[in-house]
């Protein structure tokens, strides 16, 4: 939605301008990272605020490291996202992919260019399009992902990011 894009960005901005924050996690609410763009918006006539590829990349341009805490989902603009963070840690229930393809429509944030240079183009190809859902396990294994957890995702994103 148009506020979590804005959240994101103010967020950011913030935390980038603050020499206190070392890092920064990225996280849903409820157990789901993120299912993504509500396609309902994209019937919209205007769409006021800022678009998710410029979000994606002030998260990939951040001075400091920026850990996503994927559980449930991440998909769409959801990946997208994750995939502008420096590191990924996924709760071993998770999934993620790019279902977009499946109603005719591209990743429009940089998803075709990121997810290439993650996980190279054969494994990309796939996931771009079928719009595919692989678990975390496979993610792990393509190196979308950095690292799986069973407990508390957040806790583990922040031990890294601290770590890092």
């Amino acid at each position: 939605s148009l506020a979590v894009l804005q959240a994101l960005e103010d967020g950011l901005k913030k935390a980038d301008a603050d020499p206190s924050v070392k890092a920064v996690m990225i996280c849903g609410d409820n157990g789901k990272f993120s299912a993504g763009a509500d396609i309902r918006g994209f019937s919209s006539p205007k769409r006021q605020g800022i678009p998710l590829g410029p979000i994606v990349s002030l998260i990939e341009s951040s001075e400091k490291p920026v850990v996503a805490a994927i559980e449930g989902v991440a998909l769409g603009g959801g990946l997208e996202v994750a995939l502008g963070c420096h590191y990924r840690v996924a709760h071993v229930k998770a999934r993620m992919g790019l279902p977009e393809v499946t109603i005719g429509l591209l990743p429009g944030a940089e998803g075709t260019q990121r997810l290439p240079r993650l996980i190279g183009v054969p494994a990309a190809l796939d996931m771009i399009t079928t719009g595919k859902h692989i678990p975390a396990t496979e993610a792990l294994k393509l190196g979308l992902v950095d690292e799986i957890v069973e407990e508390n995702t957040i806790e583990a994103a922040v031990r890294l990011a601290n770590k890092v």
